[in-house]
């Protein structure tokens, strides 16, 4: 009985003592939720239940919660239901409230050393702002964990917007937003030169939107409406669906808007929902949570299965789960997964009651262990992967960014388009293109102003509505053609391209566009600041730069071309060469007489010796041979000297007569500049005029050419020298004395299409601007059309387009100053004037001078005896004769030498008893013939003799140098011959001219070779 009772006693001790270990032993978890959100305490409890029935992670465990709500505003609440908590002995501490409160709760934990799960809730369902950094005592422990990654709205919404290429959008938020959030994303637009607009969205979207249409004027309104195409969206999805229900039902947005909604909280219902509402294109960026597509894997991570109902996406409940709500799961499921770490480690320290109003209260000793424990290990839930970096953050964040197309069709489809994470950044490629696929029956109304040859219109016949055409058309028409759209094309009603009025307003094109009644501005436009300042403009289709066009001077008829290869020097130079040589031929000649062959005509006279080196130079040749070494040393040298001048000048009188090489003055700008005879001037209040102006006033880019040419073109304001059109100044050009200054690019065209091909163009060759297509300002149309003119222009078509307006086989010389034919470049008369009025003169002095020769002739004729006492000659009996002579003695004549004497007139007449005897021996009986032997001698002075034989009637005339009884010609004479005769040794006898006979022997005999030596001769 004492044992039993004994055993009894034990037994009641034991659970006693079990007991009171179980209750030390439950796990207490506070949490504190934001009255607003009833859901995270669902959620809560469910995930706390879920753990409770798993028995491999507590195993004999349970856990105990305590939850409180509070107003997110209030942080003193938030303390006092805190240290409620804390003094029911709690192991840590949930919670889901803003940041006002969190920062009050983290200052508390710290103190405590209770380990503080805080997961961000932004109010209303608004995006997220970063929460600001509580202050905490320097070497204490942060005892607070944040759940929630950190704030990357900023990064995300920057790396789209440069994807689009957005220059130009609005930026909305709704009032519960915090615009602190934003900072740093506005600084960053910023300097990058984005022009971003803010505005926020009340609460009552209506009467916002009612207000503003009452307020704003007309002009305000479509700027507005403007802006609306590209918006950037930081608001909840409820405010979200409101606002863009409003803006489509009161038609500020149409369907080429594009608008971003960024927020994290974005549900597949809410994404649905603004797709039906919205219209346009929609692009939506929110958090997603890397899950697999199979449901069981989705359900069990590791040692522990999910609710079915939360992770399951094709359950209702699953899809309307909000992030917190993830997270609020996925904390439960960390914490005991650390309890049952610690309950292992057997280090686990009991939970005391503790006290935060006490001073003396002391923090909980565990604490420190817990929250290492916590921070050390992650798991596998609703959000993929909860776990915690060094600084007590949550490093695992991805953005999904989803789109549509651009349309009006309600409940478009939504794709995926990239993905975002802050370890890989931006992974796809974002472009805002999709409306180059859906802008079919979209029609444009486009201003244009006439301006060869980009915009020209046709004549309207039989009411036909005009047909535009031109290099500006032709761009517009392969946007149209690869976009889809229509247009409708207008000309402007001034047909100026528009400057700004002293009272600030547009007029011209850019008013067209400013006061948005058209969509589209084509033309010669080109971008400078003060355009682009009120509209948008494409990227440059085409280079643009400043040229002149000028008039051509009037070709010159040059009768004396052929004399343009050389200078007038050059030519006096070469007359002077011919005079020069030809003398001292002679005088080489007279020094050293030349061996003349027998029968020689020919002599070396001054005349000769002229007309010889005449001769040679124009590649005619000579009549007087020259067999001295200096001769044809000088004439060798010679004729060199006249192949490399004729060679030149053939050559280059080809390329005058072929290519005119007149100059003009004005080659440049420069030399427009300097010059002031020619005035010129552009179009009044122009681009160009604007361009001068600005170049030559602004002291930061002072040109001196610019300066120069303001000069000109303002002179009395600018009322003489610029004209109201350029078609204007173009006819100023053609018919007077006027250069016009304006686009290059409608120059050439006008030069190249000029009937006469009357002018020429000068200008930069470093373009400085462009010409692009104007829109309205903010228009969604300039980024997708500068993305295709990019495309045309690297695929070659815009080259093609060029070529078609500005060919490359132009029948006009546009750099040309004076007017050429291009056709074949045939020769005409007028190159050819000069020649024929030196032939022409050549005649006539021909003509006189064998007038003058006749006149002569006849007055010496009479001097003569007459004809009939001239006698007709035998010349059979002559050359008998001669042979018979030349055979009565064979052994003189083989003596003979090869020398000659020369005799004069001049000579014979100086010696009386020589003459004498030479007629006496010399005289044919009854045929007045006298005849003379040539025996060439190469001296300039010998005295010379007739011999013996000859003085004793030799008939023939010869004298010998050697035996045979015949004195030597050299030693035995009358008298010295000092010089040749100007007629090469012939004399003229009183009674008959004399003829060279050349010895032929006519019958047998002795052969003495006198036919062959080409040094003797016999003259008669």
């Amino acid at each position: 009985m004492k044992v039993l009772s004994a055993t009894l006693l034990f037994a009641v001790l034991w659970g006693q003592q079990w007991r009171s270990a179980l209750s030390d032993s439950i796990i207490h978890i506070g949490a504190i939720f934001d009255e607003s959100a009833r859901k995270d305490d669902e959620v809560f409890r469910l995930a706390v239940a879920d753990l409770n029935l798993n028995n491999e992670i507590l195993e004999t465990e349970k856990i105990t919660i305590s939850v409180e709500f509070v107003d997110g505003n209030n942080p003193f609440q938030a303390v006092q239901e805190a240290c409620e908590l804390m003094n029911r002995g709690i192991l840590a501490l949930v919670s889901s409230i803003g940041c006002m409160s969190a920062g009050s709760l983290q200052t508390l934990a710290d103190a405590m050393h209770i380990p503080h799960l805080f997961i961000q809730r932004s109010p209303a369902g608004t995006p997220r702002s970063a929460c600001p950094p509580t202050s905490r005592v320097a070497g204490t422990d942060d005892y607070t964990l944040m759940v929630r990654p950190p704030v990357y709205l900023n990064e995300v919404i920057m790396q789209v917007v440069s994807e689009y290429s957005w220059q130009k959008f609005i930026l909305f938020y709704d009032s519960d937003f915090d615009i602190r959030g934003i900072e740093d994303f506005l600084d960053r637009t910023s300097q990058q030169g984005m022009d971003v607009s803010l505005q926020k969205v009340e609460s009552n979207i209506n009467m916002m939107i009612t207000s503003m249409f009452r307020t704003m004027r007309v002009e305000e309104l479509h700027r507005y409406r403007d802006t609306l195409r590209r918006a950037v969206l930081f608001m909840s999805p409820a405010t979200a669906k409101a606002f863009i229900t409003e803006v489509v039902e009161t038609n500020l947005v149409a369907f080429d808007c594009h608008w971003i909604l960024i927020n994290e909280e974005i549900s597949d219902y809410d994404l649905q929902d603004l797709v039906m509402k919205s219209i346009g294109r929609l692009t939506l960026v929110r958090q997603t949570f890397p899950m697999p597509q199979n449901t069981t894997q989705r359900c069990v991570k590791h040692n522990h299965r999910i609710n079915t109902s939360l992770c399951d996406p094709k359950n209702p409940k699953a899809q309307q789960l909000e992030i917190t709500n993830r997270y609020i799961y996925d904390t439960v499921l960390l914490l005991a997964n650390t309890f049952h770490r610690k309950l292992e480690d057997r280090k686990w320290h009991s939970m005391a009651s503790l006290s935060c109003i006490r001073k003396n209260s002391k923090p909980w000793q565990g604490g420190k262990s817990m929250l290492d424990t916590v921070k050390k290990f992650g798991v596998s839930g609703l959000t993929s992967f909860l776990e915690f970096t060094d600084n007590g953050t949550n490093p695992n964040i991805f953005f999904e960014i989803l789109g549509t197309n651009y349309g009006e069709d309600r409940g478009r489809g939504v794709s995926r388009l990239a993905t975002w994470d802050p370890l890989h950044g931006l992974n796809g490629t974002l472009t805002d293109r999709k409306l180059e696929n859906n802008m079919r029956g979209v029609v444009l109304r486009v201003v244009t102003v006439l301006e060869e040859p980009f915009v020209m219109v046709s004549e309207n016949v039989l009411g036909k509505p005009k047909k535009y055409q031109g290099f500006s058309i032709d761009v517009l028409e392969a946007l149209s053609n690869y976009l889809g759209f229509k247009y409708e094309i207008y000309i402007a009603p001034d047909h100026k391209y528009g400057s700004l009025q002293p009272d600030g307003q547009w007029n011209g094109l850019m008013g067209e566009l400013v006061f948005k009644r058209a969509d589209v501005g084509l033309s010669a436009l080109t971008i400078t600041p003060e355009r682009e300042s009120v509209v948008d403009f494409t990227t440059r289709y085409m280079d643009y730069s400043v040229g002149v066009l000028l008039r051509k001077a009037e070709r010159t008829v040059d009768m004396f071309a052929c004399l343009a290869p050389f200078d007038l020097s050059l030519w006096a130079c070469i007359a002077g060469t011919v005079l020069l040589v030809g003398i001292l031929v002679y005088l080489l000649n007279w020094l050293n007489p030349p061996r003349l062959p027998m029968g020689s005509v020919s002599s070396t006279t001054l005349y000769n010796s002229m007309w010889f080196v005449y001769g040679s130079f124009v590649q005619q040749g000579g009549e007087v041979p020259y067999t001295t070494l200096a001769t044809r040393m000088m004439m060798g040298v010679w004729w060199m000297f006249a192949l490399i001048v004729i060679s030149s000048y053939t050559a280059n009188l080809a390329a005058f007569l072929t290519i005119t090489r007149i100059e003009n003055s004005i080659q440049s700008l420069q030399d427009l500049s300097k010059q002031t005879e020619l005035p010129y001037g552009t179009v009044l209040d122009s681009a160009v005029y604007d361009q001068v102006r600005s170049k030559a006033m602004n002291p930061f880019e002072r040109d001196p050419m610019y300066s120069q040419m303001w000069r000109m073109i303002n002179r009395t304001g600018g009322a003489d020298n610029n004209v109201e059109e350029s078609k204007e100044g173009i006819r100023k050009v053609k018919y007077g004395r006027f250069g016009f200054v304006w686009d290059a690019a409608v120059l050439e065209y006008v030069a190249n299409n000029d009937e006469d091909c009357s002018f020429y163009t000068v200008s930069n060759s470093a373009p400085d601007r462009g010409y692009g297509i104007a829109m309205q300002h903010g228009s969604p149309y300039r980024d997708i059309f500068s993305q295709r003119i990019l495309e045309l222009q690297q695929n070659g078509d815009m080259d093609i387009l060029k070529l078609k307006w500005w060919p490359r086989d132009s029948p006009c010389d546009l750099y040309s100053s004076v007017q050429t034919r291009q056709h074949g470049n045939a020769l005409d008369i007028h190159s050819f004037a000069g020649v024929f009025c030196v032939l022409a003169a050549g005649v006539v002095l021909s003509c006189l001078i064998a007038m003058v020769e006749s006149w002569w002739s006849r007055r010496k004729g009479s001097r003569v005896p007459s004809k009939e006492d001239d006698k007709e000659i035998d010349l059979e009996h002559l050359h008998r004769r001669v042979n018979s002579l030349c055979t009565e003695d064979e052994s003189p004549h083989k003596q003979f030498s090869t020398s000659s004497v020369d005799l004069t007139p001049l000579d014979m007449d100086a010696l009386p008893a020589a003459r004498q005897a030479l007629e006496q021996i010399s005289d044919f009986r009854n045929t007045h013939i006298t005849t003379t032997t040539f025996i060439p001698e190469q001296i300039q002075t010998l005295s010379r003799s007739l011999s013996a034989k000859a003085a004793a009637g030799f008939s023939t005339g010869f004298g010998s140098s050697g035996g045979g009884g015949l004195q030597d010609h050299r030693t035995v004479g009358v008298g010295p011959f000092r010089q040749r005769a100007p007629n090469g040794g012939f004399f003229r006898s009183p009674i008959k001219t004399m003829s060279s006979i050349p010895y032929q022997p006519t019958g047998p005999g002795p052969n003495f070779g006198y036919g062959n030596d080409p040094d003797r001769g016999t003259s008669i």
